[in-house]
């Protein structure tokens, strides 16, 4: 079968294993996202997982469907056909998944605002360094930010491109997310996302340039209010620069 466009099938029974065993998932509701051909979905189910799993193509959850039907039968296995983006999750616990590349961000973010006890997830390694990147520095954005607000992240291993099939030309990195509540207040949650938003939309630009252009994302009476009480240290600062505390501050100020 030709793999679906993004998809790359994870075939090495090493990598599998490490994966699944993570997280002790026995007697656990564990959402495996693409499940693909199911060798990660069978290695939760031997370990004691009950795995629902969403998958969008619908060549493969037939082909699932009759290579796990014993599973489905008995309930340890349920299948839902659909986009993880868009549509309804089934409620869960724990999230083991090697997620679609171009999805990854969309799907992080919703987990997160869904709640779960943690989550085991591969990504692109690139894309996982900037999720890694410590806020403060050059190498953080809006990923860092917004998802070191809400969890803390660990790196757990690297996979190489002969991990897969077909070979993606990346490296792969798998990572626990273990959510928390924020270290500092945030009075408005949906504004705190927009506000890191707007700020990341030009990085290279200070605070007070990036908000003074954050139409369209930030109403111009939150601006102004802000940019007459923040002091000139953040003002004048790149968004590169703050610090999770600043992000809340700047929140909390317009509120």
């Amino acid at each position: 079968m030709k793999a679906p466009k993004d998809q790359h099938f994870l075939v090495d029974e090493n990598a599998v294993r490490r994966i699944a065993g993570l997280v002790d998932v026995k007697e656990r509701i564990v959402l495996e996202i693409g499940p693909g051909r199911g060798i990660l979905t069978r290695a939760l189910l031997e370990r004691g997982a009950h795995v629902r799993a969403v998958e969008l193509d619908g060549d493969l959850v037939a082909d699932l469907e009759e290579d796990f039907a014993g599973d489905l039968q008995s309930g340890r296995l349920e299948l839902f056909q659909g986009d993880a983006t868009k549509c309804e999750l089934p409620p869960f616990d724990i999230v083991v998944s090697n997620l679609p590349y171009s999805a990854s961000s969309k799907i992080t973010f919703r987990l997160l605002d869904n709640g779960f006890e943690t989550a085991v997830l591969m990504y692109q390694s690139e894309f996982a360094q900037r999720m890694l990147a410590p806020v403060g520095t050059p190498e953080c954005g809006r990923l860092s930010v917004m998802v070191q607000t809400y969890a803390c992240v660990e790196k757990c291993f690297e996979l190489s491109p002969n991990c897969f099939s077909p070979k993606p030309q990346v490296r792969s990195m798998v990572v626990k997310i273990v959510p928390r509540g924020p270290i500092f207040e945030i009075s408005d949650r949906d504004l705190y996302a927009d506000v890191v938003r707007a700020l990341f939309s030009h990085r290279r630009k200070t605070v007070r340039n990036c908000l003074k252009g954050s139409s369209g994302i930030l109403n111009k009476e939150f601006v102004a209010h802000v940019l007459g009480l923040l002091p000139e240290e953040i003002l004048s600062s790149r968004p590169e620069e703050l610090y999770l505390e600043d992000f809340a501050t700047i929140t909390n100020l317009g509120t």
